[in-house]
Parts: structure tokens; sequence; C-alpha cells
């Protein structure tokens, strides 16, 4: 027998460097996503750009398009998000948004059944709305292009953390008679956190497992902005998303900062 897999690996020496070649291409990709990762926490936006370039080289992965796509999507979305704490010009943010936009429309041609990357496409065309705000005729069209796909990420997967965080500012935004404001929204969060209590992560990096940090982030600013607000909750909840993410630079540099100035206001008061 030995002499004989001997004898395949010389007569069709490919089949081994497929394996290989597969491999490695998952693994150089896997080490891109955790270094997005990372950057997003850090707010580093150059080492997101960097990490954007770097997956070029994989798109015509047939196995991985797919992943690669959404992972593309996910950097220049979170380059937007924290491109707002810099204070980057709008139309800059939105340039990048959109971007990130053709980057899960791609990934979703290649995979319709990637209900996250119907979570990113939801989110940034709600940051580009966001953007239009003050121009209805921008506006609108972006919301009508993010309510089906609300509707079919719903159905789809209702219990999904990722899909919950993006509903948060939507829930928050709405009328507390139509099921939305803050306390609604709080409620949306803590509801996230609990299906993720009994979720098992996801080891392959490749497939998105991130929302817990993020759910808790939000919970923190949520308690913040009741009137008047509920520090202790806003503080428990940053503090455990740096339990989670300790390197998470707008949590511990901006957020848990904002929440514990409130709270000294509050007791000279």
């Amino acid at each position: 027998m030995r002499y004989k897999l001997i004898f395949l690996f010389l007569l069709f020496p490919s089949l081994a460097a497929f394996g290989t070649s597969r491999e490695s291409a998952r693994d150089n990709i896997a080490g891109i996503v955790t270094r997005i990762q990372r950057a997003d926490y850090a707010g580093d936006r150059a080492t997101l750009q960097k990490c954007y370039d770097e997956l070029t080289p994989f798109l015509e992965n047939a196995e991985l398009a797919s992943r690669v796509r959404y992972w593309r999507g996910f950097d220049l979305w979170r380059s937007g998000i924290n491109g707002f704490n810099e204070s980057v010009d709008a139309k800059e943010l939105e340039r990048i948004f959109s971007q990130a936009v053709e980057e899960f429309k791609e990934a979703l041609k290649k995979d319709a059944s990637f209900i996250d990357a119907k979570v990113g496409l939801i989110s940034c065309l709600g940051y580009m709305a966001f953007i239009n705000r003050n121009e209805p005729d921008k506006m609108q069209p972006l919301v009508d292009q993010i309510m089906p796909l609300v509707e079919q990420a719903k159905a789809a997967a209702p219990d999904n953390p990722r899909l919950i965080w993006v509903l948060g500012p939507m829930i928050r935004r709405q009328s507390p008679e139509r099921g939305g404001g803050i306390d609604n929204a709080i409620a949306n969060y803590k509801r996230g956190l609990e299906i993720c209590a009994k979720t098992k992560p996801n080891l392959d990096v490749l497939e998105p497992s991130w929302g817990k940090p993020e759910l808790m982030m939000s919970l923190a600013f949520g308690y913040l902005s009741k009137d008047p607000p509920d520090t202790n909750e806003a503080e428990r909840n940053a503090r455990g998303a740096l339990t989670l993410v300790p390197d998470w630079h707008y949590v511990r540099d901006i957020l848990l900062p904002q929440i514990i100035s409130t709270k000294m206001t509050a007791k000279k008061s």
C-alpha cells in the first residue's frame, strides 16, 4: 500500500500540492481576518486598509470567495465606524460604506444564504442613510433598500446576535408605540446577550462569530443615554466588554471615560 501511495504522488504531484495550497490559502486568510478584528477594536484604520488590500489575491478562490468578500466588507464597515470617532469627512465615510456595500453584495452573490453578509449590508446602508439624514432624496432610497433586507434576515436568522446588534439603532429611533425607544433597544441587546450565552463559539475564524462584546458596548451606551442615565449599568457593561476585548479603543478611551464623567457629575449635583 505504501508503494502505491508513493507511485500516485509521483504520477500526480499536483494532488499533494493542491491540498497544501488549499490549507495555506485558508490559513493566510484567517491570519488577515484576525488582524482585521484586532485593528477594528484598536481603531487602527491604517492597518484595516492594509488588510483589505492583502485579501485581494484571494478574491478568485472559488471555495472561500464569499468569506473573503465578507471580511473585506467588514474591514471597510469598521473603518467607517471608527472614522466617526476621528471626525473623518462625511463624504469620505459615505464612500467607505458604499464600497463595503459592494463587497457584501458580492459575498451574497457567491452565497445567497450567508446571513452575516446581509447583516453587514443592512448596517452600511443604515450608516449611509444617517449621513444623508438631512437630504431626504438621498436618504429614502437607502431606507427602501434596508427594510426588505431586514425582513429577510429576521425571517432567516432571528437569533443571530450580530443581526440583533445591528437592529438596535433602528429600534431606538422608532417610537415606543411602534416597539421602539431606548428601553426596547436595551431589551433587544439583552436578548442578544442571552443568545450568546447559549451559543458555542465557532472555531472557524472565517465564519463570523463576533457580537457579544458589541452587544455589551451598546448596552453600556444605551444605559448612559437613558434619562436619567443609569451609570452603574453602563459602567458594568462597558467593563464587561473590556474584559472580553481589553484593547478596545472606543470603549476604553471614549465610552468608559464618558460614563465615569457622567457618574461624577451626578454625584456632585
